[in-house]
Order: C-alpha cells, then structure tokens, then sequence
C-alpha cells in the first residue's frame, strides 16, 4: 500500500476446510429426565460432551463444517446461548435471518447427529455487547433488570415464550423427534443476586415458575445458581468443576461451562490453556461423578460488527479453543480432547451402571483412585494432582506411572486407554504465506507463510489502489439535540454508533487572554468518561484519552473571542457483566470545566451543547458502495493513515475456498467493512513485552498463566468470512479514528510512587522513583505504543519508599512520523497527548468473567 507509507496487506490463510454436506437426519421422538446420576435419553444414562459453539459468531456457511468438526472430535451435543438483542434488535421486530437464523443453525445439529443444549438466558453475558439484552429494554420505563421487578419480567417471559414457540413451531425438541435436549432460564445470577436483595430471591423462583411453565418436556438449568428451585438443576461454570455438587442429592452433576480458554481484551495478550490442564480438569470431572461437560468455548468465532462487549473486548472471539477462529481444527488441542473422549466412551457402560459416586481410594500422598464397577462393568481413574512431581502407585496389584497433574484413564480397569499429560496428537502452527493471486494489484513474496500440516498457494495483495475521504467534525446542523446540560451518550445514540458528538463555544475576553501571541493556555477537565474521546479546539485535534469512567484533563490553547470545543466520544463495546445493568452509561458524565483561566475556572456543564448521533459516512453507509453524496475520494499519496479518515480500495478474490484474513496492523483504531458487511472494530494496541514466559501446564490454570503474543498487537488479523466475497471487484472500507503513524516524541510526565492528580494533570506525590522519566523514555520514545512494566526494578533497584502503595502515572506527546521517501510531501500535523494511568497491580478478578478497567498500555 505504497500509497499511504504503510503496508496494508489483504493475507489468505492457506488452509484446507473439510467439505462437509448435510444430510437429512430422521430422529424418533425421545423423553429426556434426569436422576441423581446423569441425563437420561429415554431411560438410558449418558456421559455427554458438549461444544459450545455460538451461532452468530460464524457465517451459515462455515456452520456445517464447525458442527462436523465437533462431531469429530467426539461431542455429543452443541450448546449455544440464544441473542436477545441480535433477535429483538427493535421491540417488536424479530430478526431470525442469515447468523442468526437459529433454527437452521439447530436443524444443522440435527443433520450430524447431535443434541442440543439451548441456552435462552436471555442474559447471556458472553462478552457480548450489552450482555445480550437489546437497548430498548432499557428505555422501558420503571425497568430494573434481572429482579423481582415487573416491566423486566413482562419482556424477559415475552422473549424466553417466543424462542420456546420457535423451537415447537419447528419440532426442535426432542419429544418432537428433535436435537433439544436441556435449556437455561437466566445465567450466572448467583453471583449477582446478594446485589438485589429479596427481590433477587423472588426473581430466580419466579423465573424458574416462568420456565417450566412454558412445557417444554426437557430439563432446565441455572448455572452458578446455588439456590435454583427444587425442580431446577443448578451446574457449575468455571476452570474446574471436579468435587462439586450440586444443591440436592437428586439432580445430576453437570458442568455447563468448561472455559478452555479465555477472552482477550485490547491491550492483552493472547489466552492460552495448555491442552493438558484442560484434559486433566476433564478427566477429573467423570472421575468425581460428573456426567455432563461443554467446552466454553469449542469454538469462539468472531465478534463480528459491534457485538463486541466488554468495554475493550477485541474483535476476535477464539478463545484458544480446538476450532479456531477461521472454523479450522486446532492442533494438539482437537486432537488430545478427542481421545480423552474416546476413552470416556469406554468407560461409559461402568459409569453409568452406579447409582452413587464410589468414594475414593488414596494411593499416595497426592494421588487418587475412583473404580466404578457394576453389572460385570468396570473402570478407573488414577490421578496424581501434585503439580511437581511423577510418581509411580499401585493398584489393584499393578503399578502405573502417573506423570505429574495428570489423570489415567483405565476403561477395563487395568489397562491405560489415555494420560491427560501424554499428548499422541500432532502439533500445527498457524501462520501467513503470501503467495501469487489472481489480485489486480502489485504482488510480492515476503518470507510470512502459513503453515498447517502442508503449504498451499494463496495470495496477498499490496499496493492496493487506496482512496481516502475526511470525516467531516463536529455538529452537521441536522439530526441535532440540543441541551443546557451533559446528555449521557447511550440515551442519545440508542446505541446505534459507537460515535456521538459534543458541541459548544465559549467566549474569551481580552482581558482572559494572555498577551502570547499563541493564545491562553488553560486545561479542558472532562468530570468523567468512557470509552474513548478526541478533544478538538477551534477545529484543531488537541489530544485524545481512553480509558474506564477516568477523569481527563487536557492542555488547551484558547483565542480572544469566541472558541469552539468539539469533543468525539467514542464506545468500544458496551458492559456485558453486573447488576443494574440498565444504569451503566458511557461518553462525558458529570462535568466539564475549563480551569487555569486567568479570571478563574469556567463551567460548561449548563452550558448551550450540541449533540450528534454517529458518523456523516455511518448516515449515508458509505461502506456499501464507497460512494455518497459530499464525499469526494482523493487517490493522491499520503505518508500517514490519519485521524476520522475514511478509506475504501477494491480487490478480487483468490480461488478456492480457504479462509480469509485482512491484516491492519498499520492501522490505529476504527472499524472496517467488506461488500457492506461489518467486520467489527479494529485497534492496534500492543500486548505487554513482559508475561508469555515458558508455559508449564502443571497446576491450577489461571488467566495470566501461559498467555502468547507479548510485544505484538492483541489483534492483528481480521477474519473476512468467505461468504462475504463476491468473484471480483469486493469493496474494502476502513473508519479511521485516530490516524496510523502516530509515534511518541516526548514524555510530559512520568512517575512511579503515589502521583497526585488526574489524567492529563499529574503531579508528584510524597513518593517517586527519581528513574521514573528516564526508564519511560527509553523504553517509549519514537514507537507508536510502548509497555511499561508496573514493577519496582524496572525504574531502579532502590525502593523509593519502602511499604507505601505505589502506581504509575505517564502522559506523553505524539506526533507524526514523516516517511522519508515521502518527506517532499505535505504532512497535516496532528499532536495528540495520550493519558493513562495504571496501577501497580491491575484490577483482575477471573472468577467474575469482567474485562479490566483499565488497557495494560495505551
């Protein structure tokens, strides 16, 4: 892409996709019950396997080949959540079309053989924008959400009653002679619930009345809820589920969330779960009487348009699951999983002949035994949970190595059919090769390749033909709200953008204007924001923030007369998790002020301001023909992607039917279509340097453990679904926000200790490192994004304060980097000064599933 001065590259991930066509799959009618032991499928107990597979997150395309590849691997049955929002996106209106036709997707199952698991929630959480619930929900007046509170229960039963309707309308559940063999009311309200008291209590009864009143013939659950009604099973989510048990001796011991993996968030490193763990958990599950287990996720997908939740949830969904992201099997994972799921199988006849769980046998100091025998069948597991050491135990008068933290699986009681730690599978690694196409465009052969058991041709192109068209700023005078007051940006946008526009002007006199020709310098203070924002004054950019529900405060220059403020707030992914959902906002609440006036402090929060909802490109879907009214492409050369810049080039598809991957790791943060289809939110924001050491699967998994991809990009590469692609001529939009090429000059302040202050306007506090400024700058100057670890020996070997609860405070100063073969060419300055604040041990809490609240690095 020598036309902007950076390589954009349009990449095919060579890979070959198994071909798979559906067949017409005639299921006699079945009941489904439970006892205290398993599920049984008219009257027989099954040890079941569960891929969790979310159907929006995929094309209908990539679905059969995704539902064959876990038949493959050895599952039983697929369990998704059901999308309220995707479904209901206005009140009234249903949408069950192209990703989210859920019949089809169910019927698919139904054609492999499989079970369901329909998971209607409708809170789903996920990472999902909004948890799931669409935005008019929350317009509904007197609505509290997920408690004891009428106008919620009203819409919550409307929708769950729709989906149930669906499902019989289409004889989808299993005493129809279809694949639904267990559903879900609610999700995870257990850990919420203590937040609305006895209303909490009186939801989850009546949301339970609600569910079996529907007649649906099949088990319902509640997940992570320790107090679901007698007629209910609760199941456990998490890591591990090995040794729980659910609330009566009755209900069957079921783990509908077995998180393989992990979400990732802007600014993270990749999640990765040694195969080995996963397996171990697993094994441990059956082992202690488990019978039902899903793989959350078995494969991720994509957050495809803005979906996304979070706030900062990256667009890729993959969650290092054994299907990745592109639908394609990932190796050991799919291949290790797949045997322990055969050697379960063949345990399955002694495990489901007992009514009661055995006790087990210690055959060591940190192992132990589990035989299940009856009816003339009988099988074992051996387990050593020591995280160090192998060891050698006895039993039944044999002797088995165990390696350490891993399970043995004995299906006949004496022979090993599998170990949790010795993987037979074989290993792929996946990356790019850039190989001839029949592209218009320059092509070249750089040393990426891409490889998965063999090498096939596929192609990129480069040198594009690129087109770029500024976003007008600012109010476009219609569609405007106009208020003496700050307008919380949700209750505006409806969430219809990710963007929406603040407008006002002030007036200086001369006599507040100092007699430097520049102008006043003084500091415009945002009370609070979220997600992101770009300050403009008197149409000048004059610095961006990111960050969660932070306080801004940024160095502007006023003029003698009348100034414009112009401020740009943008979302990325509203809040998928917690309680009281419906009072979560997003943009500039609470105040704005200008301070440092020579007359004293100005308030704008009664100000005049103006809104405007989303983008001029956004109103007239420029990303479906590249063409609208008032916008004029220019195709001259430029040297930097800039900021609120639109850009679009055409390319042809290569042959064949292998995934395809579009690489904006020279981009900055914005959002990207493809023949009008939303590919999501893009953003180079640069994992950690520090964290992706050598990965050791023994001991409990945690989500900082084993993570990959430090020093790189969270997300680089961008799924482009096959199905969106026509033979030639596809069109490719770019939103740009923030301009790529933006490079760190200089370091206005830094300081490990207890920094006073708020973004933007930092201070010294009674504790510094005298190395703070000198270890940023080495570590920040010149790069486009940099990492500072926030320990003690990275700003000195002597701790500045012994005892005192340190963080770390940076601001630094951007500006464009100049490509010097284009250095004869025009640059548009653009300054911006990026503020954050970490502290020293960032907010994480796993067990709670929330994004942290801040990015590692901005």
């Amino acid at each position: 892409m020598a036309s902007l001065g950076y390589s954009l590259q349009l990449l095919f991930l060579l890979l070959s996709v198994t071909a798979f066509t559906t067949r017409a799959c005639v299921r006699k009618p079945v009941n489904v019950t439970y006892d205290q032991r398993a599920v049984l499928i008219d009257g027989e107990r099954r040890m079941l396997i569960s891929a969790g597979i979310h159907y929006p997150r995929a094309t209908p395309e990539m679905w059969p080949s995704i539902i064959q590849h876990a038949k493959d691997g050895g599952a039983d049955v697929v369990q998704t959540y059901v999308f309220w929002n995707g479904h209901e996106p206005e009140q009234g209106q249903y949408n069950f079309e192209g990703r989210y036709d859920l019949v089809k997707f169910i019927k698919l199952v139904k054609q492999a053989g499989l079970y369901f698991h329909l998971r209607i929630g409708p809170y789903v959480c996920a990472e999902w924008n909004f948890g799931g619930f669409p935005y008019w929900l929350k317009e509904i007046p007197g609505i509290v959400f997920r408690t004891d509170n009428e106008p919620f229960k009203v819409a919550m039963q409307g929708f769950t009653s729709k989906i149930v309707n669906l499902m019989k309308e289409n004889e989808l559940f299993s005493w129809q002679g279809g694949p639904i063999i267990m559903a879900q009311i609610e999700n995870e309200y257990g850990d919420i619930e203590s937040q609305f008291g006895d209303g909490g209590k009186r939801y989850v009864q009546w949301a339970a009345d609600m569910a079996l009143s529907l007649d649906t013939r099949v088990p319902w659950i509640m997940c992570k809820q320790e107090d679901a009604p007698a007629n209910i099973i609760n199941t456990c989510n998490g890591f591990y589920c090995d040794g729980w048990k659910p609330n009566t001796a009755l209900k069957p011991i079921l783990w509908t969330e077995d998180w393989n993996g992990w979400f990732q968030n802007w600014g993270q490193a990749a999640p990765h779960r040694p195969v080995e763990d996963n397996a171990f958990a697993v094994a441990r599950f059956f082992q202690r009487g488990g019978s039902f287990q899903n793989y959350y996720m078995y494969f991720g997908g994509t957050n495809f348009a803005r979906t996304a939740g979070g706030p900062f949830m990256t667009t890729t969904y993959d969650y290092d699951a054994p299907i990745d992201e592109y639908g394609l099997i990932r190796q050991p994972k799919w291949g290790h999983l797949k045997d322990l799921h055969a050697a379960i199988k063949l345990c399955e006849p002694a495990l489901t002949a007992v009514d009661t769980v055995p006790q087990s046998t210690w055959i060591g100091s940190n192992q132990e035994a589990h035989e299940y025998s009856a009816n003339g069948h009988c099988a074992a597991f051996l387990a050593n949970i020591d995280s160090e050491n192998s060891v050698t135990v006895q039993f039944q008068g044999e002797s088995y190595v165990l390696p350490a933290w891993s399970v043995s699986i004995l299906p006949d009681c004496k022979n090993v059919a599998f170990n949790t730690a010795q993987i037979g599978a074989q290993t792929t690694v996946t990356r790019m090769r850039i190989a001839p196409s029949n592209s218009r465009g320059d092509i070249f052969l750089p040393s990426n390749t891409l490889v998965h058991d063999h090498i096939s041709d596929g192609g990129v192109f480069a040198n594009l033909k690129w087109q770029a068209s500024a976003e007008p700023f600012g109010i476009r005078g219609s569609g405007t709200t106009v208020s003496n007051s700050l307008l919380e940006q949700l209750n505006i946008t409806k969430d219809t953008s990710d963007y929406l526009w603040y407008s006002t002007s002030i007036t200086i006199t001369s006599e507040g204007v100092t007699s430097d020709v520049s102008g006043t310098e003084a500091n415009l203070v945002l009370g609070t924001m979220r997600d992101a924002v770009h300050i403009f004054v008197n149409g000048k950019l004059a610095g961006s923030a990111m960050g969660w529900n932070i306080q801004v405060v940024q160095p502007i220059t006023l003029k003698d007369g009348k100034n414009s403020i112009d401020l740009l707030s943008m979302t990325l992914g509203l809040q998928n998790y917690g309680a009281y959902l419906e009072t979560w906002g997003a943009g500039i609440r609470g105040s704005v002020s200008v301070t440092g006036l020579p007359y004293g402090n100005l308030s704008l929060s009664t100000a005049e301001w103006s809104y405007q909802v989303g983008l001029r490109g956004e109103e007239l879907k420029l990303f479906h023909n590249g063409t609208a009214d008032g916008f004029s492409w220019d195709s001259s050369s430029f040297t930097n992607a800039s900021y609120l810049t639109w850009y679009k080039t055409t390319f042809d598809a290569p042959g064949g039917t292998d995934p395809v991957a579009l690489d904006l790791g020279s981009m900055g943060k914005g959002q990207a279509w493809i023949n009008g289809h939303h590919l999501g939110r893009y953003f180079l924001m640069v994992a950690p340097q520090s964290g992706c050491e050598t990965c050791d699967y023994r001991g409990a998994y945690n989500t900082n453990k084993c993570r990959t991809n430090c020093g790189e990009p969270s997300q680089r590469w961008y799924h482009i679904p096959r199905a969106w692609l026509q033979a030639t001529g596809n069109l490719l939009v770019l939103f740009e926000e923030i301009g790529a090429g933006q490079h760190i000059t200089k370091i206005k302040f830094a300081s490990f200790g207890n920094p006073r202050g708020s973004c933007g306007h930092f201070q010294h506090g009674t504790c510094h490192a005298n190395k703070s400024m000198e270890a940023v700058r080495k570590v920040c100057i010149g790069k486009q994004q940099c990492y500072i670890p926030v320990q003690r020996k990275f700003f000195g070997s002597i701790d500045p304060c012994p005892g005192v609860s340190k963080s770390l405070a940076v601001q630094v100063h951007c500006s464009p980097h100049k490509s010097p073969q284009a250095s004869h060419e025009p640059v548009q300055p653009t300054y911006l000064d990026y503020q954050w604040q970490q502290p020293l041990g960032a907010y994480d809490n796993p067990s709670e599933r929330k994004p942290s609240l801040l990015p590692e690095s901005y």
